[in-house]
């Protein structure tokens, strides 16, 4: 059996930047077992399967598997999945609505003159706020000292609207630069209330990477060690819940545009939209474009 997959670059406007996701569309018959196999084949941070829905209501049991593991919800597999399936539909929808482990997620598709230009998802669930850690532990894990942790607005913490992140404030744009992932303190301080990964951004913006408001980066274990994800929505969507928890602003929307993967050569760029009505965050969103790469097909050893 031939099974087809495609490939994305998301939150890009531009070839070879972005984070790179293989969709496969033939998923049907795949144990889990082949998936993570798949995955690890691929080698991409991501790597999603679609499968029919469980509920006719909706339009696909999506899976998304790291090149070790399985995850419940993540950010920019949802955003291309939904990019990659709205360009090949015979029917133009507004929105999507994909079963996850972390539950159903709409994803809304914009279109201009009948093109898919970007996409953008509803995080699963609310705003998690679990573990803090000191400063001290999570300038650790990034090979920073104490001092360039800021902790004025939030101490460093674990978040999630789906899937869990370490989140930290840096002072400056030179220290997240400088940033390098340590792994015996990754050893020590994680996994943390079901983080395994640290997302550290700054408000210390150049004007000429506007037009971001934060830039971030996020280190996570990989199946060669610890590396670097270009852009991670689901952590940036978890960060951006927070901030407008943080906001004694009790009705209104925020928006943030975020800069991730600048410092390894694949700018991204991540839109998010945060809603809130008397105190409480409803909704929480972020989305961005992508970019068709690759498409093909595969067989595996043994199939008929």
């Amino acid at each position: 059996m031939l099974r087809r997959y495609v490939t994305v670059d998301v939150f890009t406007d531009r070839a070879f930047g972005g984070n790179q996701l293989a969709v496969v569309l033939d998923a049907g018959g795949l144990t889990t077992g082949q998936m993570q196999a798949i995955a690890t084949e691929f080698n991409y941070s991501e790597t999603t399967f679609v499968l029919p829905p469980r509920d006719r209501a909706n339009d696909a049991e999506v899976r998304i598997f790291t090149p070790v593991r399985e995850l419940p919800f993540a950010g920019h597999p949802n955003v291309g999945t939904a990019f990659v399936l709205a360009t090949i539909a015979r029917e133009p929808k507004p929105r999507l609505l994909f079963e996850e482990r972390a539950g159903v997620v709409p994803v809304d598709i914009v279109r201009e003159q009948g093109r898919v230009i970007s996409t953008e998802l509803t995080a699963p669930q609310p705003l998690a706020r679990l573990a803090q850690l000191s400063a001290a532990d999570v300038a650790g894990c990034i090979s920073l000292t104490a001092d360039d942790i800021k902790t004025d607005h939030h101490a460093p913490q674990v978040v999630g609207v789906g899937t869990p992140f370490v989140v930290a404030e840096v002072r400056s744009r030179e220290a997240v630069r400088r940033a390098k992932p340590d792994a015996a303190a990754f050893g020590r301080i994680l996994p943390r209330d079901g983080a395994f990964s640290v997302y550290f951004y700054t408000r210390d913006v150049p004007a000429a990477e506007a037009p971001c408001e934060r830039q971030a980066r996020m280190f996570f274990p990989g199946a060669s060690g610890l590396i670097e994800d270009p852009a991670t929505g689901s952590a940036t969507v978890a960060a951006a819940a927070l901030f407008a928890d943080l906001d004694s602003t009790r009705d209104g929307e925020f928006k943030l545009t975020i800069g991730q993967g600048f410092d390894m050569g694949r700018p991204s760029i991540l839109l998010t939209r945060v809603r809130k009505q008397d105190g409480k965050i409803v909704s929480a969103h972020v989305g961005g474009s992508c970019v068709q790469m690759m498409e093909g097909t595969f067989k595996l050893a043994g199939e008929g």
